[in-house]
């Protein structure tokens, strides 16, 4: 198998460049599907309900779903899907690195949700930023600040935030932003990923087409109870929040 032929996204979900087993599979989600009680809290910008952007977002995911292979993927409900911002906790990640220094690695997540929503209060929302479609992989799309500027601001709120929560993840200066769409039950076999590499191409294709900049609700503070859905506590409402910047 030549690897060149494919997208490191999509390596990394075929068997024979990967063959151990998903990260979260038995905590995050099952064998059988569905997703588990993981619960935790985020910084995420939704999609924009009714928008040429959904639409296409959606259509996309359909295009996932087609796909022979689809039963070795569980997919995330539409109306959860998200770009992520900056990570939060979460009851099943209680390791250094991904928690708040100063605060107990046993403490409630309940209660961790409320610490942290107190150490938003008043902050303000920064420099506004559009998002694009970079890429695709097996599990979501892959985006990114539409131009300098856009990337620039996105890792000032990323910088802010970790100075208020008090934590920075191992991944902090080279986070993928991406927009899930399923979580790996199986990896690909060898045989599908020629298909799966059209798919991801004209997906990307197809999306940068029809939404080159991506329509997104302002920053949000959320909790989750599980991938299904994310409740927004606080919103950083940006004036224009995605009305174009210079590149």
């Amino acid at each position: 198998m030549d690897a060149a032929k494919f997208s490191p996204g999509l390596r990394r979900y075929a068997k024979s460049f990967n063959p151990k087993p998903p990260s979260h599979l038995g905590t995050r989600y099952g064998v059988k599907g569905g997703f588990l009680p993981d619960a935790g809290n985020t910084v995420v910008c939704h999609l924009e309900k009714g928008s040429q952007t959904q639409r296409a977002i959606v259509e996309a995911r359909e295009k996932y779903l087609a796909i022979p292979e689809a039963e070795q993927f569980v997919f995330t409900p539409i109306t959860s899907l998200h770009m992520t911002l900056f990570q939060g906790v979460m009851d099943n990640r209680r390791v250094e690195g991904f928690w708040p220094t100063d605060l107990p690695l046993d403490t409630p997540i309940e209660d961790m949700s409320e610490i942290l929503a107190a150490r938003l209060e008043g902050f303000e929302a920064l420099d506004p930023f559009r998002v694009a479609v970079v890429g695709a992989d097996p599990t979501a799309l892959v985006v990114d600040g539409a131009g300098e500027k856009d990337r620039r601001a996105m890792r000032a709120w990323r910088d802010a935030f970790a100075r208020l929560f008090g934590y920075s993840h191992p991944d902090h200066d080279d986070y993928v932003y991406h927009i899930t769409f399923t979580y790996p039950i199986e990896r690909l076999s060898d045989a599908v990923l020629p298909a799966w590499q059209a798919m991801l191409d004209e997906t990307v294709d197809e999306i940068t087409r029809r939404a080159p900049v991506l329509e997104m609700t302002p920053p949000a503070f959320c909790v989750f109870e599980d991938m299904n859905h994310f409740h927004e506590i606080l919103v950083f409402d940006a004036e224009d929040s995605m009305e174009p910047t210079d590149g």
